[in-house]
C-alpha cells in the first residue's frame, strides 16, 4: 500500500495506511444456530469499513452503490478478531472504488488468517443525498500514480 498520508512520518501517530480501518470481536449474536458467524456479518462490516475509507477519501458523505468480486476464503468463527483493511483503487467523478479485504486472528492467537476481499464501489454525495464530485481534496489522482 502506497503511503498515502504522510501522518505516519510523525511521532505518536498512528499508520493509517497500515493499520485496520475496523477491528471488532466476532461474538455469539453474530452466528447462525449451527454457531457459524454470518457471512453478511462479515460484508456489513467490510462495508462500514470501506465507506469510511471513501468518506475520508472525499471528505464527506457516501453511500454503497455496488459490491462486487466478493470472495470468502476462510469462516469467522466466534472470539476471532475481525480486521478489515481498505485501500482505495479507483477515484471517478462521483464514485470511489475501494478494495476490502478482511483478517482475522484467532482467539487467543496471534495467527493471521485472510478470511475474505471484496471491492465495493461508493458514490460521493451532498446534503440533499445528489451524487456529488468525489474528488473534493483539491488535488488531481494524476499527480498521484501510486493512489487513486
Amino acid at each position: 500500500m502506497a503511503d498515502a498520508w504522510k501522518d505516519a512520518d510523525r511521532e505518536g501517530v498512528p499508520e493509517f495506511n497500515k493499520a485496520p480501518v475496523i477491528r471488532v470481536r466476532a461474538m455469539p449474536a453474530d452466528t447462525n444456530p449451527a454457531g457459524d458467524v454470518f457471512g453478511g456479518w462479515v460484508l456489513a462490516q467490510m462495508d462500514a469499513a470501506g465507506a469510511m475509507t471513501a468518506g475520508r477519501r472525499t471528505q464527506g458523505r457516501v453511500v454503497t452503490v455496488g459490491i462486487e468480486a466478493m470472495s470468502f476464503h476462510a469462516p469467522v468463527m466466534v472470539g476471532d478478531e475481525l480486521n478489515c483493511y481498505g485501500r482505495v483503487t479507483r477515484v471517478g467523478r462521483t464514485s470511489v472504488t475501494v478494495g476490502i479485504e478482511a483478517w482475522v486472528r484467532r482467539y487467543l492467537t496471534d495467527a493471521p488468517h485472510k478470511v475474505t476481499e471484496g471491492v465495493f464501489t461508493y458514490v460521493a454525495i451532498n446534503a440533499q443525498r445528489q451524487p456529488r464530485p468525489s474528488n473534493t481534496w483539491g488535488w488531481h489522482r494524476d499527480d498521484h500514480p501510486d493512489w487513486a
